[in-house]
């Protein structure tokens, strides 16, 4: 077995197990900023959604004689589909639904969070409550104040 010298090139195991150790810290860091900034992008991804959903709400409501549809299948040219593949939510006061009241979304204190329909998406796990302070709802998008906050329903 020949000594290595000065001229020859390679790596010891040594300098490999910390070249793997610093890519592995670097990917420690880089895949959780990626993660997250993919998740702020769907959430400002459903935000335009919902935005552009309640425009649409509003335009059907003035040629409908000032009356919401009963789902939004009535609607033409809008998202059907949050960025994590679930239908968008929406709830019309005014539908004549058994239960409706108790479906209605509400803040804090349990007022509703409008005045005459809720719009929403699921978030990215897919599960939601009517009082925003439930743990389940702290993911979802929301439109509330109508229209005046739209957002994740942790920050409202």
């Amino acid at each position: 077995m020949k000594a290595r010298t000065s001229g020859e090139t390679g790596f010891t195991v040594l300098e490999l197990i910390i070249a793997v150790a610093v890519g592995a810290l670097l990917l420690s860091i880089a895949v959780p900023a990626y993660f997250n900034h993919m998740q702020r992008l769907k959430v400002g991804q459903a935000s335009q959604d919902l935005m552009a959903i309640s425009l649409a709400l509003e335009r059907y409501r003035t040629v409908h004689d000032f009356k919401l549809p009963d789902s939004l299948d009535a609607l033409t040219g809008v998202p059907a589909i949050d960025p994590w593949g679930r239908p968008y939510e929406y709830l019309n006061f005014a539908a004549p639904i058994p239960g409706i009241n108790g479906k209605i979304r509400k803040d804090h204190n349990l007022h509703p969070l409008n005045t005459q329909f809720d719009l929403y998406s699921l978030g990215a796990d897919g599960r939601s409550v009517p009082p925003l302070t439930a743990r389940a709802s702290h993911d979802d998008v929301i439109y509330a104040r109508d229209g005046s906050f739209v957002g994740l329903a942790k920050d409202f």
